[in-house]
């Protein structure tokens, strides 16, 4: 039998299951990959914010690294959650020489508003982990942050790209959900733009959408797709997800990762 696409993320744990590894790999399996993870940080959390956080050792995070490309290999990575500035810099380290697309979400900020990246982190971002990046998937919050530019409108979403690619990805994924009206995100390398709009569906319950969307793009390109193609793809998927997204808890539910099993789907 041929084996699925291989897929690695390299992120925080959510314990209740709606975002970071957990998201990551529940993607991956409803996409027809085979996920595979290195953990970078164990939170305490649930559909009211985070509790606690506690970030892994350098060396249990090369150590899992190692054994997964050594032996297995990887078609795609993603990066998710990377508290610290020794963190960014190990996983920099890491997919430095990787010879596989590499998808970088820039987490700094919950779903709850929970900090998940230290300020004295964001340079190491900036100058190590982006320039690795084949796409760069930050949302409004994540592009301030980095770029110091506040996006209010379309037109600051181009502004927003320009000064992220100025920092090495290949492509950026600028992501306007957070912008009133449609969901619409735009993708650009610099010269090339796609604006991908989706309806703006009016649910609450979206917990581990920008992990989720992450993974979606790595599957894709795990599978050999173009970044337009696998970006396009993934918004599909993700835009799916949270219009079926679920209550879970006393607070934000999660986006429903496996709709396309669901009854009635």
């Amino acid at each position: 039998m041929t084996p699925p696409p291989r897929v690695l993320t390299i992120a925080g744990s959510d314990s209740g299951g709606g975002a970071g590894i957990q998201a990551d790999l529940k993607t991956m399996l409803a996409l027809g990959a085979h996920g595979m993870s290195v953990l970078t940080a164990v939170t305490a959390q649930n559909s009211l914010g985070v509790q606690g956080a506690w970030e892994l050792p350098a060396e249990a995070v090369r150590a899992q690294y190692r054994s997964v490309v050594d032996d297995i290999g990887v078609q795609a990575v993603k990066t998710g959650m990377l508290s610290s500035p020794g963190l960014v810099m190990t996983v920099a380290e890491l997919l430095s020489d990787v010879a596989a697309p590499v998808v970088v979400d820039p987490v700094s900020v919950s779903k709850h508003g929970d900090r998940l990246l230290a300020d004295d982190a964001l340079d190491a971002v900036r100058t190590r982990l982006l320039p690795l990046a084949t796409v760069a998937t930050p949302n409004l919050d994540e592009v301030a942050q980095l770029t110091g530019l506040t996006v209010r409108d379309e037109a600051d979403m181009r502004r927003a790209a320009d000064r992220l690619l100025a920092y090495g990805p290949r492509w950026v994924l600028v992501k306007g959900g957070h912008l009133p009206g449609q969901a619409v995100d735009l993708l650009t390398d610099g010269s090339a733009e796609h604006w991908l709009r989706a309806p703006r569906h009016d649910n609450r319950h979206t917990h581990g959408t920008g992990c989720t969307l992450a993974s979606a793009v790595a599957v894709g390109l795990a599978e050999g797709r173009t970044v337009p193609d696998a970006v396009r793809l993934a918004k599909e998927y993700v835009t799916a997800a949270i219009a079926a997204g679920f209550a879970l808890g006393g607070g934000i539910g999660p986006v429903d990762h496996g709709w396309r099993i669901r009854p009635g789907s």
